[in-house]
C-alpha cells in the first residue's frame, strides 16, 4: 500500500523500461543465433553463457581475452543516424587483437550503455555486432544492455566488446623472429577505429558537415568516414594453421605502424619499411594534406593503409601472401625485420 499523498512510482517512471530490453533481447536472438559455432551450449538470455572447449576441438588449450572499445568515432554514428557498422567495429578492434598472440577467437559480448534505449537503433547496432561475430566466426553469446538515465545525453550512447579465444599450447605468437623475416601488409578500408579525435577536429577545422559530399570519395563525408573496421581473422587463422612461417602479426590500432609493429619485435630487431610498397587510400591524403600534418605524425597516429601487418618466413612470404589474397585482404610486401631497434621508413608515400 502506497503512503498517504505519495505517488505510486514505477521503474519506467524513473526512465528504466524493462519491457523494452525484454524485446530487444527477442530482437536480437535470430541474428545471435547465425553466429553459432562448434562449442557453443548456450546462449542469450540466461545469467551466463557456457562454451566447450573440446567442443571446439581443442585438446590443450590456452585461452586468451581481449577488450575495447569504437572511441569518438561512435561520436559521428550518433551525430549521423550511421549506426549499423559500429557494431562491426566493436569486434574487429577485439578480434584482431586475438590473432596477434596466435588465437582463433571463439566467443564474444557486448556492453550497449545508453540513457533512454532506443529499440530501432539498439537493433541496428547489435545486429552490427552480430554480423563482425559473424564474418569472423566467432559466436555471439551474450553481452549487457543498460538503461541508464542521466548518465548520457538524449540520443547517445556508448560501446565495449569483450572476446576470448583460444590456441594450443605452444602455439602463441609472436614467436621465431628473425633478421631477414618479410613484412606483409594486409590493407585496410580507411581510418578503422583510431585517431577520430583528430579527424573530427580536422573535419571541424574544414567547415565541413557530416551529411556534405566527400572530397576524397562518394558518398557522405560522414559515411566515408563510418566505413567499418577491416575484419582480418579468417585470413590470419589460416595462416597459422595451415603454415609455420607467420611469426608474428601486429594490428595497427592507435600509435599506427611507429608504435605496433616493434610490439612484435624481439629486442634488438626493428624494421625498414618501404611506404611506396603501397598507395595511401584518399581519406588519408584527404586528412594529411587538410590539416598539414607532417607524414612521421600520419604513421604515429592513423593506420595509413596497412589495418595488419604478418611477419613471416622469408621463405614462405609468397604462399603465405596467397593466402592473404585468398582470403579477400589487399596485400603487399612493405619491408623486413632488420637488426637495430625501431621502425625505419624509406621514401614517401606513393
Amino acid at each position: 500500500m502506497t503512503q498517504a499523498g505519495k505517488n505510486g512510482l514505477t521503474y519506467a517512471d524513473a526512465g528504466v523500461d524493462i519491457d523494452a530490453g525484454n524485446t530487444l533481447v527477442e530482437r536480437i536472438k535470430p541474428a545471435a543465433k547465425r553466429t553459432a559455432r562448434p562449442g557453443v551450449m548456450s546462449g542469450l538470455g540466461g545469467f551466463g553463457a557456457m562454451f566447450d572447449l573440446k567442443g571446439a576441438g581443442y585438446t590443450d588449450p590456452i585461452l586468451v581475452g581481449a577488450t575495447d572499445g569504437v572511441g569518438t568515432k561512435l561520436r559521428i554514428a550518433i551525430d549521423t543516424g550511421n549506426v549499423d557498422g559500429v557494431g562491426i567495429d566493436l569486434v574487429a578492434m577485439c578480434v584482431n587483437d586475438l590473432v596477434c598472440q596466435g588465437a582463433e577467437p571463439l566467443f564474444f559480448l557486448d556492453y550497449f550503455a545508453t540513457g533512454k534505449l532506443e529499440l530501432d537503433a539498439a537493433t541496428r547496432i547489435i545486429n552490427g555486432i552480430a554480423k563482425g561475430c559473424e564474418l569472423s566466426g566467432c559466436a555471439l553469446i551474450g553481452g549487457e544492455t543498460a538503461e541508464m538515465p542521466g548518465m548520457y545525453p538524449k540520443g547517445d550512447f556508448d560501446l565495449a566488446g569483450f572476446s576470448v579465444g583460444a590456441m594450443e599450447r605452444g602455439t602463441d605468437i609472436p614467436r621465431g623472429v628473425v633478421e631477414g623475416d618479410v613484412l606483409i601488409g594486409l590493407g585496410s578500408n580507411g581510418v578503422h577505429s583510431n585517431g577520430y579525435s583528430l579527424v573530427r577536429k580536422v573535419v571541424e577545422n574544414s567547415g565541413l558537415g557530416w551529411d556534405d559530399a566527400s572530397p576524397f570519395s562518394d558518398g557522405t563525408l560522414g559515411e566515408a568516414l563510418l566505413a567499418p573496421t577491416t575484419l582480418y581473422v579468417k585470413g590470419c587463422v589460416s595462416a597459422l594453421k595451415e603454415t609455420d612461417g607467420v611469426h608474428a602479426l601486429a594490428h595497427i590500432t592507435g600509435g599506427g605502424l611507429t608504435e605496433n609493429l616493434p610490439r612484435v619485435l624481439p629486442e634488438g630487431l626493428g624494421a625498414d619499411i618501404e611506404l611506396n610498397a603501397w598507395p595511401l587510400p584518399p581519406v588519408f591524403k584527404w586528412l594529411m594534406e587538410e590539416a598539414g600534418l607532417a607524414q612521421s605524425e600520419m604513421l604515429k597516429t592513423f593506420n595509413c593503409g596497412i589495418g595488419m601487418v604478418a611477419v613471416v618466413a622469408r621463405d614462405q612470404a609468397q604462399a603465405i601472401g596467397s593466402m592473404f589474397d585468398a582470403a579477400g585482404h589487399t596485400v603487399c610486401v612493405m619491408g623486413e625485420v632488420t637488426a637495430g631497434a625501431g621502425v625505419r621508413y624509406t621514401r614517401d608515400f606513393a
